[in-house]
């Protein structure tokens, strides 16, 4: 795609829905196995929607020596690739979370990738999940340079308890994204500023383990969003250590952080992020939710946004507005 066509496919969803009933949605499994059960009651949400399901061929194989995968690395990437080339899908939708995706990356021919990023419409398809879907949602910044929606996975437990989730993933998915504002109801200003420019990041563990990679040297800057789970807070401590040091802090614009699920005592976690990044000089928020929670909130990535976080008043952190 020319520097024009680009910047138009990150602009995709601002002003029209990533996806209407009757599209084509491709199910992969790019990190931990599931099960049959969940697949269906996967496969049943997105079809209720009107959507047509497709599901990857190897999603419910298992690894043959690793439980904590969804099969050997070949067909997890071959079913990711499969998806993406696929000339009648719109969307591709990442069931699951878990551990693995990071090791699909060096296999797979972005260039093709790039040449079948562009749907029947004229709009980029659309890469969805979240967790370990870090990898995906970096890489395809990188080398696609699409949007993409980090969410609540249909796979996983939380889709099935949460009717919040599900309705916020469905107005992801059917409206348009410009004007959402992401603040959540905990979000709480940690330093105040106001700041602007791309939305980028996810799982903390995911962003650190990925250091010297391809991936990592792209540092875009604009407004880092992170959050984690089951993660005790000294390696948290190492993972922001790991993204100062690599210059991927001192790049952001601001640092929104998000949910931190089963990580032992949030005023522990809290404090920890009260000493390492004021001295960034940016804006912070401190829990927007998005996640691990319990009642997740989305997050579009690769798009821009504005970051309004004063000391007193209320804060505003909103999609396809600009300074």
């Amino acid at each position: 795609m020319t520097a024009a066509a680009v910047e138009t496919a990150r602009l995709a969803y601002l002003d029209t829905a990533p996806l209407k009933p009757g599209d084509r949605v491709r199910f992969v499994s790019p990190s931990g196995l599931g099960s049959a059960e969940s697949l269906e009651r996967a496969v049943g949400y997105y079809r209720d929607w009107g959507l047509d399901v497709v599901v990857g061929e190897h999603v419910l194989d298992p690894h043959p020596r690793a439980s904590y995968l969804a099969g050997a690395d070949d067909a997890r990437r071959q079913d990711l690739v499969d998806a993406w080339l696929d000339p009648d899908a719109d969307a591709v939708v990442c069931i699951r979370g878990g551990y693995g995706a990071m090791r699909l990356l060096d296999g797979i021919d972005w260039e093709r990738m790039r040449r079948a990023a562009t749907r029947r419409d004229g709009r980029p398809k659309l890469l969805t999940g979240s967790s370990d879907i870090t990898a995906l949602h970096e890489a395809f910044r990188v080398h696609l340079d699409v949007p993409t929606l980090f969410c609540p996975m249909a796979g996983n437990d939380v889709f099935r308890d949460s009717a919040f989730v599900r309705e916020d993933v469905r107005r992801w998915l059917f409206e348009p994204w410009r004007g959402r504002d992401l603040v959540g109801p905990r979000t709480e200003v940690l330093v105040p500023g106001a700041a602007s420019g791309r939305f980028t990041g996810g799982n903390l563990s995911l962003l650190a383990g990925a250091m010297g990679a391809p991936e990592s040297l792209d540092r875009p800057g604009g407004i880092l969003f992170l959050e984690d789970v089951d993660e005790d807070t000294y390696r948290l401590d190492g993972f922001l250590v790991q993204l100062a040091r690599s210059g991927r802090l001192g790049d952001a614009a601001a640092v929104v952080l998000g949910s931190w699920h089963q990580c032992g005592e949030l005023d522990a976690v809290r404090a920890l992020a009260e000493e390492l990044l004021p001295g960034l000089g940016v804006p912070v928020l401190w829990e927007q939710g998005f996640g691990h929670d319990p009642d997740a909130l989305s997050v579009p990535l690769n798009v821009d946004g504005v970051l309004d976080a004063p000391q007193d008043g209320p804060v505003r952190l909103v999609v396809g507005e600009d300074r």
